[in-house]
């Protein structure tokens, strides 16, 4: 948005368009949010770190649909995982695209972190 008093030419928003891998990034992420369950999890992940079946209980969703959303999840860079023992345990990145995600959900739906 622009400042009022500096009205922004057509060139300079030209010269300032994201570069395509950026945008790439972003619209990456936002396609694997757009899933309702992805959405879920992710927002879960924010949160605390758990393992597939404690998802798929919390989410009452199946442990191999959980498996699925979060290859996706993690395949957009949005999770991370770390393997202890057998099990393997998911939570969301430490990244500023993940805590930019995480607010303007919590925002929009007009939730808050849990305390």
């Amino acid at each position: 948005m622009s400042d009022s008093k500096h009205k922004i030419t057509d060139t300079e928003l030209i010269e300032n368009i994201p570069a395509t891998e950026t945008i790439q990034t972003v619209a990456d992420a936002m396609k694997q949010l757009g899933d309702p369950s992805r959405l879920r999890i992710f927002w879960l992940l924010c949160h605390c770190e758990e393992c597939v079946i404690n998802i798929a209980a919390a989410t009452d969703m199946t442990s191999p649909a959980v498996s699925h959303h979060l290859r996706l999840l993690k395949s957009a860079g949005l999770i991370i995982s770390r393997r202890d023992g057998k099990e393997m345990y998911y939570r969301a990145a430490d990244t500023e695209i993940v805590l930019k995600l995480h607010h303007t959900i919590e925002d929009i739906a007009r939730i808050s972190c849990p305390q």
